[in-house]
């Protein structure tokens, strides 16, 4: 919900039910309002027709459906009257219960019915045609209604949404109140989405010890879930324990004996990793072992090598009139004879070009080649630059999502994917997860070749596959470092190889795709940047800051962090807009320049041509197009098609002007203005300043200090991450 919505209430008596997903209580329902019926939507569990609802929420226009009331909170009664009563049990609200045995029930006891279904069972057993055991499952169906509100209201207090409260009481029922006041930290199990702050504040609400078993248990998984999003699959014994009992303010001893019984229990997996004992949550062990098996079995159980890979290298060189280095033929060679390979090297030295020839002779020999990548942007410049159709994992993995907003895959072990040769382009984006879904619905004699950059940023979520591969030494890589002469005339990269040499770039050395202009003023960097995106670009080369312009920082704080520079740069080449819409903290106006946050697969679009599909994915660039506040449709341009949001989607979208460079990580740029300032340590390092500088195409300007370029250049302290991949591939 965008925060400028006013919230409405709504009393009234439930009509209809149109539509519920028994899973996770998502209800359409009609409510009798002061003059006609609203059609209302959100998470409602057991909510019947005949029973009275206050509803909390906005007034939403769906571009299907028309208006509807977005429901947020509610409460509700039970009908207490007969009328209500018999509506409520009429419309099937009670498995057993039909229009006539309803009636039957209301004529025997009147007002005091479903106070005797629930508590009575015997006495409504006495009924002709009704026996015991039905009896009892209506009581007990009824204290499941009674149960779930009471859950919702218990867990209200500590601002545990509805949505939460149907997961737990899914799994625990009428006994939730009770498990959870006997173990409040419960609720930070998988699944949940409840943090363990929350736990822990209805616990020592509770007078828990600190030190109660249930605390440090609940406490060691939070750690280590915590470090998952820092990268982490798992972390060192005593680094656990340590960190553990510094955020309890416990004994290390306590957190010792606490984890010594998980790991007897396989709650937590202990491993030795280069000599130290390491504690995994499960699901990272078991992906990251899955994986170095599956990669053994591709080495020892290989696709069959196809014949005469010199003479066929010879033809394409003959036929195009081009010669390949003697890297790049080992790495065509290799694609063709071995079952598994990574091609890897840096910008301008001939990967694409290995990659397509790759791709002809493999085709050529009658095999089935499939192409992907973890991002759509990624996806579409592999499709460009090879021209063949590229997917993303997630779609080629055919991916839905469960209730828990998970991903799920209807390629796997059981439905694998129909493929003799599978390639996949930027796997230093590529986290342990993903490789591991890729890996299951991988054919037993299918074909692998991993391509990447093993210099840019690892990725988002845990694990760091591309390196870990390649530095365990056992499978076949290929690095490509020979620049082309071509190539060589770019400054950005002979600046990049550079960067990854840890030698500073040439800054005094302006050319036509590479300018270092100094400035040690924040303000005037971002003064500087400004002007340069508003005014020096377009008038001196004809670049925008919609299409050819991208400003990238390292981070999302300060002065030249993208929150200022985005608002910035929004002021000076969107100053009057005519309409916008508030997300978060910033407003996305008709002509401004967004950016979509994560993977949508419901989103629709439209191709100027008239085709029409589904999904805009995380990191995907357009133009606000359309503004429509009264209907709450939104629509973004994305190259040539156009994708319709609504109020609840249109929070996936930010402002673009300026990105991280982390997210700006497979695309690539005409344009790269890169602001060159002091700032957090942790954001200060090689691979971040190499990653920036390879996003540029045809320009690349830094602006600002010196001192701070040099740092970053000789700062080689990748991210340490501690992962167990190299380790597993590495074990006979």
């Amino acid at each position: 919900m965008t925060n400028h919505e006013q919230l409405f209430e709504i009393n009234g008596v439930v009509e209809n039910i149109i539509y519920r997903n028994d899973e996770n209580g998502y209800t359409v329902l009609e409510i009798s309002g002061d003059e006609a019926l609203i059609t209302a939507n959100g998470v409602m569990p057991l909510v019947n027709a005949g029973e009275s609802v206050k509803l909390f929420g906005v007034f939403r226009n769906h571009p299907t459906y028309g208006e509807q009331f977005a429901v947020s909170a509610f409460e509700r009664t039970m009908p207490e009257n007969m009328d209500g009563i018999l509506k409520y049990l009429s419309s099937g609200a009670i498995k057993g219960i039909g229009p006539s045995t309803a009636r039957r029930l209301v004529l025997e006891f009147g007002a005091d019915t479903l106070s005797v279904l629930e508590n009575d069972p015997e006495r409504v057993a006495k009924l002709k045609g009704i026996s015991l055991k039905k009896a009892r499952d209506i009581s007990e169906q009824l204290k499941s209604v009674v149960g779930i509100r009471e859950l919702m209201v218990y867990l209200a207090n500590y601002s545990v949404s509805p949505n939460a409260a149907v997961k737990i009481w899914k799994k625990y029922g009428n006994n939730a109140i009770a498990m959870i006041e006997d173990n409040p930290y419960i609720l930070c199990e998988e699944g949940f989405s409840i943090s363990f702050e929350t736990a822990d504040m209805i616990a020592l609400s509770q007078n828990t010890p600190q030190d109660a078993r249930v605390r440090v248990r609940a406490a060691l998984a939070f750690v280590l879930k915590h470090n998952r999003l820092n990268g982490h699959t798992c972390l060192p014994q005593d680094k656990l324990v340590q960190t553990t009992a510094n955020l309890l303010e416990i004994d290390p001893a306590a957190c010792e004996s606490a984890l010594r019984e998980m790991i007897g229990e396989n709650t937590l997996i202990l491993d030795s990793i280069n000599e130290k004992e390491c504690v995994f949550l499960p699901s990272l062990y078991d992906g990251e072992t899955y994986i170095a098996a599956r990669m053994k079995m591709l080495l020892r159980y290989p696709a069959p090598a196809i014949d005469g890979a010199e003479e066929k290298i010879s033809a394409i060189e003959k036929e195009s009139d081009i010669e390949y280095a003697a890297l790049q033929k080992k790495a065509i060679r290799d694609a063709l004879t071995t079952g598994l390979l990574i091609l890897t090297g840096g910008p301008g030295t001939g990967k694409t070009t290995t990659l397509n020839a790759i791709i002809r002779l493999l085709k050529e020999s009658g095999q089935k080649v499939s192409l992907c990548a973890p991002t759509g942007r990624a996806a579409q410049r592999m499709t460009a630059v090879t021209g063949e159709e590229a997917k993303t994992i997630h779609r080629m993995l055919e991916v839905s999502y469960d209730i828990e907003d998970k991903p799920v895959f209807k390629r796997n072990e059981r439905n694998l994917l129909n493929t003799d040769a599978l390639i996949v382009d930027e796997v230093s984006m590529v986290d342990t997860a993903l490789l591991e879904s890729l890996m299951r619905a991988l054919p037993l004699s299918c074909r692998l070749i991993l391509v990447g950059d093993s210099n840019q940023l690892p990725s988002v979520g845990a694990g760091n596959v591309l390196y870990d591969l390649i530095a365990s030494g056992t499978i076949p890589v290929v690095t490509l470092n020979e620049i082309f002469r071509q190539s060589m005339q770019s400054l950005i990269v002979t600046n990049a190889h550079k960067i990854v040499q840890g030698e500073m770039p040439d800054i005094r050395v302006r050319d036509n795709d590479y300018f270092f202009l100094p400035d040690y003023s924040q303000e005037h960097i971002a003064e500087t940047v400004g002007d340069l995106c508003a005014r020096r670009l377009k008038n001196a080369y004809g670049y925008n800051l919609h299409e050819n312009i991208q400003v990238l920082s390292p981070t999302r704080k300060g002065i030249l962090g993208t929150y200022e520079l985005n608002n910035r740069l929004q002021k000076l080449v969107n100053p009057n807009p005519s309409r916008g819409v508030k997300v978060g903290y910033s407003t996305l106006n008709e002509g401004d320049k967004v950016m979509q946050s994560r993977n949508n697969y419901d989103i629709l679009w439209t191709k100027d041509d008239g085709e029409y599909g589904e999904g805009v994915f995380n990191g995907d660039i357009g133009v606000m197009v359309e503004v429509n506040n009264a209907s709450k449709i939104y629509k973004v341009r994305f190259d040539d098609r156009v994708a319709t949001y609504d109020s609840d989607s249109v929070g996936d979208l930010e402002l673009a002007y300026a990105c991280t460079v982390h997210k700006s990580q497979g695309n690539e740029f005409d344009c790269v203005v890169l602001p060159m300032f002091r700032g957090a340590p942790q954001l200060m390092y090689r691979n971040l300043l190499y990653t920036a500088v390879t996003r540029a195409k045809k320009m690349l300007i830094i602006i600002g200090d010196e001192n701070a370029l040099r740092y970053m250049v000789e700062n080689n302290r990748r991210i340490l991450r501690y992962t167990g991949l190299k380790t597993f591939l590495m074990r006979d």
